[in-house]
């Protein structure tokens, strides 16, 4: 009888980890599995928010919707990122990626946490904090620079508050997430590209449960979850190019903008900026048209005008122009802020 030849056990790690590495296909198969273990995934978390009356009642100073509707629904997505992060740190042998899962874990579990019961401000800006310095870490087992993991700090921080704020009216956190991640999938390559591409399947498997008609909202283990991943993928697009980097942050530009300049506008007003709030553009605008739709349609046309912007840069367009086109579509950006600030009559938004 033949005898198989006899394998170590780095051998055959490395060979099972040859086995799983990408080749032509497995991108499809990471983005559909994604978005098929994501779809059902959220189904069960609104049975979950059912059963365990995780609901969001209308009212409050930060709702802009008129039904009772389950919340959480974004535990599907976060247990999957965090899985494939783990994923790719067999897969790569980069004990930066076990990081990135730790940071991951942190931020969604606060969320999940304040989801069932509501926590702090301060306990979760301590744990988004401490996350935020997991990504810094991380950077080091990716062989970033130090300016970079010091940027990935910020970026952290910033875009795992900002995708809260912003996750106020149907779809329009996950839409930007899936643009955000569509042009990181075709900027990127290697491991990075599959974390790109999990988080392009993710956001497209709960679209169908919170857009146009939430059936369920994915509550802060969602929003904080894709900020913080986002930040990841920023500074994994950076290190690879700077000017990579500055693509990446065209189609950013929506979340950052109107984020960035409602907290200022609230602290120059002497307002109680840290407490919750429906004074976003967005959420005007969505009061203003009575619906929310027509709202997250048009961000996600313009992160996809930005999308297609970056694909003109990267195909041929002067790179040495791409600082200044940055610049010039944020400021773009900041006049459509102020021009959709403009007083209104509610509408009670559906």
């Amino acid at each position: 009888m033949p005898q198989l030849p006899a394998v170590g056990h780095g051998q055959a790690i490395a060979q099972l980890r040859a086995g799983m590495t990408y080749g032509d296909e497995s991108p499809w198969l990471w983005l559909a599995g994604a978005a098929l273990a994501s779809g059902f995934g959220t189904g069960l978390a609104r049975r979950y928010a059912l059963h365990r009356q995780l609901l969001d009642v209308p009212g409050d100073a930060r709702r802009n919707h008129q039904t009772v509707t389950p919340r959480g629904g974004g535990i599907a997505m976060a247990l999957l990122m965090w899985l494939a992060c783990l994923a790719l740190a067999f897969i790569s042998g980069q004990w930066g990626w076990a990081l990135l899962a730790a940071g991951l874990a942190g931020v969604a579990g606060i969320g999940w946490w304040d989801d069932h019961r509501p926590l702090s401000a301060r306990l979760r800006f301590a744990v988004h904090l401490a996350s935020a310095g997991v990504l810094a870490l991380a950077g080091m087992g990716f062989d970033w620079p130090l300016w970079l993991c010091m940027c990935s700090f910020v970026a952290a921080l910033a875009l795992t508050n900002i995708w809260n704020f912003i996750d106020g009216i149907n779809g329009i956190a996950a839409s930007q997430a899936l643009l955000v991640a569509l042009l990181a999938a075709g900027l990127m390559g290697g491991a990075g590209q599959l974390l790109a591409l999990a988080l392009l399947g993710v956001t497209a498997g709960f679209l169908p449960w919170n857009f146009p008609r939430a059936r369920i909202f994915m509550g802060d283990v969602g929003s904080g979850a894709l900020g913080y991943l986002l930040a990841a993928i920023w500074a994994m697009a950076a290190a690879d190019g700077l000017r990579l980097g500055w693509l990446l942050a065209l189609p950013l530009a929506a979340c950052i903008i109107d984020s960035t300049l409602t907290l200022l506008l609230r602290m120059w007003r002497g307002e109680k900026w840290w407490q919750a709030h429906s004074a976003h553009s967005y959420q005007i605008w969505a009061r203003k048209l009575g619906r929310h739709a027509p709202v997250t349609l048009a961000y996600a046309l313009w992160s996809l005008l930005a999308v297609i912007l970056a694909a003109v840069f990267l195909r041929g367009a002067s790179l040495a122009f791409l600082p200044l086109a940055c610049i010039l579509w944020f400021t773009a950006g900041c006049v459509c802020w102020l021009r959709l600030r403009k007083p209104i009559p509610n509408r009670n938004p559906t």
